[in-house]
């Protein structure tokens, strides 16, 4: 018996690869599903099963494109009710998988679909839980994302989530290995690790979650301090359960080459998004006006999901050199297939070809230090709340990025203000929409607040409510 954690950072997601006798189980895959084919041939191995603990909001799963390349059946649990041919397990039910068996948990609460998957070895132990989205380490799965679905409000669901811990999870011996779906950075839970195995004792002792003395006090517990899910989920939700255009097309579409006046007739035509992949520093040098950038070097998908929120928005891509292929895939993750193609030669082809081109108005802490002066310059901070609540510069008002569709109505056009986050990359982001937007007076901070707090400007973690965005 083998069990392999892919684990893709971006997404803070957990794929699970098991093999036992020959045959093989594949638990919650990403969208591109070529690398566990290769796998399957590396082991020469045969997929039993596909395994889905629930329908995911945070990405597509790559289920379908799996089953139809290997044959293997899609497993869910009870509830769940897909458009598309599947294997309905019963809670309870034993999967046989080579010499070791996965006994189906179901554990509504999450969503009412949810199901965990445990591992029983050769010789009858109970070995390791793959708890999806029910139990993750430091914390639980949100119980508001399946809200309108169950027709039932996220205290109902968390009091369902309380009873599965209790009756399913709680009960199994200290030693399980508990294999979560995500870790620290994912959005659907709020109080993540950023381990992703660990034992069940050990989140016994610590998990906030499962050491409330009372189902109230869980529900309380659980429910405190949600956040507003990106509005893409619920879109991945229903391509996960109603089904998708394979990768393959996806990538084949998104791969076509576009010189610069193919691809500004693409613009024009289809109302396509200039999505712009590259790196800060090299974005705010010179790029397709009306170019949103939302670099490859960070937390691409998810940003993309949050500020575009629109899965079938078109969009055409500038990378650097070799990227776009990585880039599409990416995409594709988070249900993003509507890519046109990308600009061939990439933003040096756009100025050799004479086109216009537009920069953002980028400056050092240093310089920014220079030029700050209290109580009149305005500095926006578009880090989280609790980054700002940590430290920020004094006076500075918090705007974080995944609110800026709702604070930007509030930008006054003909006042200049500094823009920066912890270290240029969301700042970036928030330049690109809000010049794509028309506002220009405003300059941005290489190297953001990590930055900053290395010169001599006044700062603070004294939160004034005003200034904070509620």
């Amino acid at each position: 018996m083998n069990i392999e954690q892919i684990y893709t950072g971006c997404l803070a997601q957990g794929a699970y690869y098991i093999t036992a006798g020959g045959e093989a189980a594949i638990i919650d895959p990403l969208r591109e599903v070529q690398p566990y084919l290769d796998r399957l041939e590396r082991d020469g191995v045969k997929l039993r099963y596909i395994l889905e603990t629930h329908f995911h909001a945070d990405f597509v799963s790559g289920h379908l494109d799996l089953s139809r390349k290997t044959g293997a059946p899609i497993v869910y649990g009870p509830t769940a009710q897909p458009s598309f041919d599947f294997l309905a397990a019963t809670d309870g039910q034993e999967l046989q998988l080579g010499n070791v068996r996965i006994k189906v948990l179901h554990t509504p609460g999450h969503t009412m679909e949810s199901t965990c998957f445990l591992l029983i070895d050769e010789h009858g132990k109970d070995h390791a839980l793959f708890s999806g989205d029910t139990l993750f380490l430091g914390d639980v799965g949100r119980p508001d994302l399946a809200q309108k679905a169950a027709s039932m409000t996220q205290e109902e669901l968390a009091g369902l989530l309380y009873e599965s811990l209790m009756t399913k999870i709680m009960p199994l011996a200290d030693d399980v290995i508990v294999y979560p779906a995500h870790g620290a950075g994912s959005a659907c839970g709020k109080n993540m690790m950023k381990e992703t195995v660990d034992t069940l004792g050990h989140q016994k002792a610590i998990n906030y979650a499962l050491n409330q003395p009372d189902k109230a006090s869980f529900v309380a517990a659980v429910t405190e301090g949600l956040t507003p899910p990106p509005g893409y989920f619920g879109m991945n939700v229903a391509m996960n359960k109603t089904g998708y255009t394979s990768y393959d097309d996806v990538l084949s579409k998104g791969m076509q080459a576009l010189a610069p006046g193919e691809m500004e007739t693409v613009v024009d035509a289809t109302s396509a998004l200039v999505l712009d992949t590259r790196s800060p520093g090299d974005f705010s040098q010179g790029f397709v006006p009306q170019s949103v950038n939302i670099g490859l070097n960070g937390d691409f998908a998810p940003w993309v999901g949050a500020m575009i929120a629109d899965v079938k928005q078109p969009i055409v891509l500038v990378c650097d050199a070799g990227k776009e292929e990585e880039a599409i895939t990416r995409l594709s993750r988070v249900g993003f297939d509507n890519v046109l193609g990308y600009l061939k030669g990439g933003i040096e082809a756009w100025k050799s070809a004479g086109m216009e081109v537009d920069a953002v108005n980028r400056i050092s802490a240093q310089e920014f230090a220079q030029q700050f002066k209290p109580g009149e310059s305005l500095v926006l901070d578009v880090r989280k709340e609790t980054e700002y609540a940590a430290e920020h510069v004094d006076e500075a008002h918090s705007r974080p990025l995944a609110a800026i569709n709702d604070w930007v109505r509030d930008v006054q056009p003909n006042q200049h203000f500094f823009l920066h986050c912890a270290g240029g990359y969301r700042s970036m982001i928030a330049a690109s929409i809000l010049q794509a937007r028309g506002y220009r007076n405003f300059t941005e901070v290489d190297g953001g607040f990590a930055a900053i707090s290395k010169t001599e400007v006044p700062r603070s973690n004294f939160v004034c409510q005003s200034k904070v965005l509620r």
